[in-house]
């Protein structure tokens, strides 16, 4: 069976839309189209029923996505591992980490992994939700939070320390707090957990010092954490941040510096079948040396 068709059905199998396959392939829809309807008339039966709000997949075509997936996965592995078969560390590297960690702490650094390897060309993908590392969506993962699943592998790289900050301005106009249970009477701004499960001590200002009470209300929320820091440097209120983004600001001083708080441990993650991968090992033997002596 002929792979290119195969391949067009997955991808419009996996959006649900012939454009969005389109846009996928880099190839125009009437051609997906093309190669679906000669699919279907090869395998004698529909695949897809056309609908207003896209396609949706026959029972014969939701058994072929399995079998699609599985083809789609090996044949990326088997990229990947091309890749690496060569004597020097060469190619694109699809790294993912979660926005405010990726642009604050992780980019700056790059440049440094780019001299040290001047033909891997590395894609960084800034997004708080995990990216499937067992499909390939991304070849390996610097996140805040442990994975769960088996067939990844993982090393601890450093931890982040997470404290209260908020603005000089807003100290002098609403009083600095002298104990924790000062913060009830301040405008806190909390991190709206949605997605990674492990950016939820950021909302450390609702509980700190209420861990057997009812945590406090956020006078706002935001679900980004480089949102938090702009909006603590306006003077808003009070958040909790990590350390790493603060030391960059100029606007933003401790609240309550001598109260401990949570603290994240950093991962790099990587898929079982990418162990061997050059590209792999050298990235993540840079992330240890930047981590080194580095206090978070």
């Amino acid at each position: 069976m002929d792979w290119g068709k195969l391949k067009t059905f997955h991808f419009a199998a996996e959006t649900g839309s012939l454009t969005a396959a389109a846009e996928r392939l880099g190839v125009s829809q009437s051609a997906v189209s093309r190669q679906i309807a000669a699919l279907e008339e090869a395998i004698g039966v529909p695949l897809f029923q056309r609908h207003a709000r896209g396609l949706l997949l026959t029972g014969p075509g939701m058994a072929l996505r399995e079998l699609t997936r599985e083809m789609s996965a090996a044949a990326v592995i088997a990229e990947s591992t091309l890749k690496d078969a060569r004597e020097k560390v060469i190619g694109e590297l699809k790294v993912t980490a979660p926005v405010a960690f990726g642009s604050t702490w992780l980019a700056p650094r790059l440049v440094n992994f780019s001299d040290a390897y001047p033909e891997t060309r590395v894609h960084l993908m800034l997004d708080d939700r995990e990216y499937d590392l067992l499909k390939l969506e991304a070849e390996c993962a610097v996140r805040l939070w442990a994975a769960t699943h088996a067939d990844l592998i993982q090393r601890k790289i450093l931890s982040v320390h997470v404290s209260l900050y908020a603005s000089p301005a807003y100290l002098e106009r609403h009083g600095t707090p002298k104990s924790v249970e000062d913060l009830d009477h301040h405008r806190i701004i909390a991190y709206q957990t949605q997605g990674a499960s492990g950016m939820r001590d950021l909302d450390w200002a609702l509980r700190a010092g209420r861990e057997d009470a009812r945590q406090r209300t956020p006078t706002l929320e935001i679900n980004n954490v480089y949102g938090m820091l702009r909006a603590v440097e306006s003077g808003f209120g009070i958040a909790s941040l990590p350390d790493y983004m603060a030391r960059g600001s100029k606007g933003v001083v401790k609240v309550l510096p001598d109260l401990a708080g949570p603290d994240f441990e950093v991962f790099f993650i990587y898929p079982s079948d990418l162990k061997r991968s050059k590209r792999i090992a050298a990235f993540r033997q840079f992330l240890i040396e930047q981590a080194a002596g580095w206090a978070g």
